[in-house]
């Protein structure tokens, strides 16, 4: 998982070592097919929430593609708040559900 700040929906540091990560695993591959889906924590309308989760992932997507990944082989859903991966009933546990998610890594070497 990639986690974010409240309300946010840039890649933090952490984040992106991750990313690097996977775009090192696939570098080398023949085939690849990512597919992420971002999430948030209760705060909020669940209309807003909906929108920051999209963003996030967009927000993933981007990075990766900027780093030579292509487009063509990643995609993205958004569950805003539908989703949760821990119940929303501390700081601790919404800063668990602010996150993008791989739902899907298939490499193909």
């Amino acid at each position: 998982n990639v986690y974010f700040d409240f309300d946010k929906s840039f890649l933090r540091p952490e984040g992106k070592e991750k990313l690097d990560e996977l775009v090192d695993d696939i570098d080398d591959a023949k085939e690849y097919e990512i597919e992420v889906g971002g999430h948030t924590d209760a705060i909020g309308t669940e209309r807003y929430n909906m929108g920051l989760s999209e963003r996030r992932a967009e927000s993933v997507v981007k990075y990766l593609m900027s780093k030579g990944v292509t487009n063509a082989y990643i995609s993205s859903n958004y569950y805003g708040e539908s989703q949760p991966a821990v119940p929303n009933t501390s700081p601790s546990n919404r800063q668990l559900n602010r996150r993008v998610e791989f739902e899907e890594v298939r490499i193909k070497k």
